[in-house]
């Protein structure tokens, strides 16, 4: 049964979310801020994690930053500020996906499954290992590594950079890609694809390895410096 932490500081919208996600089979654990939030993760080890942003004792930026320096574990965003650029800076800082409220516990339960089910795909006993250049990656294990030193990648990012590794040379579009880091999963906006293409690249960059290449107009591919 996966375990999956329940984070917001009304009582009454964790409720609603932990019996969605209870009746579809899952485990909750909850917590009301953002300090509890860090101290129930390292208590309870959760499969994904479901976040609001407005709260005390430390906002859900603040915890996302503190859980992406030790985990790649999903983060779902649940907030009420529903504005583009707070999507994004959700994104920017390590969130998987982003849901405002008022929300539909459906939705919020099918996401939540989406991301699972991208999970076990990555970690298919028949998914392949691929390499380009000084990349490597591991799909049954999700590492990947540039001449041989690790990249710490959340999993939207390592869905899209093995999408692109999967296609090596190939210009894929930006609903390719989503296709590829979201299997099964809900059409996300080409701005999404673009935060986390931006954040990737950037970690790529940061350990010598400017691979990904921007064909305007049409996507991204992997590409030779």
């Amino acid at each position: 049964m996966r375990k999956v932490l329940v984070v917001d500081d009304d009582a009454h919208i964790r409720d609603v979310v932990c019996f969605a996600l209870r009746r579809e089979g899952f485990e909750t654990v909850e917590a009301g801020d953002g300090r509890s939030a860090v101290t129930e993760f390292e208590r309870n080890a959760p499969d994904l994690v479901i976040l609001d942003i407005l709260m005390p004792e430390a906002d859900g930026l603040e915890v996302c930053r503190t859980l992406r320096a030790d985990s790649n574990v999903p983060i779902l965003f649940l907030s009420s500020k529903d504005a583009e650029v707070d999507r994004i800076v959700g994104l920017e800082v390590g969130g998987d996906d982003y849901i405002t409220k008022p929300f539909s516990p459906r939705e919020l339960a099918a996401r939540v499954k989406a991301q699972f089910r991208r999970q076990d795909a990555l970690a298919s006993p028949a998914a392949e290992a691929v390499q380009f250049g000084p990349l490597q990656m591991n799909l049954a294990e999700r590492t990947a590594t540039i001449n041989g030193a690790p990249l710490s990648l959340t999993r939207t990012e390592f869905g899209l950079l093995a999408t692109l590794a999967r296609h090596q040379g190939r210009v894929l579009d930006r609903d390719e890609l989503a296709s590829g880091a979201y299997p099964g999963h809900r059409v996300v906006s080409d701005r999404t694809i673009d935060s986390h293409v931006r954040r990737l690249r950037a970690k790529l960059r940061e350990v010598g390895a400017d691979l990904i290449q921007t064909v305007h107009g049409v996507g991204f591919r992997l590409a030779h410096p």
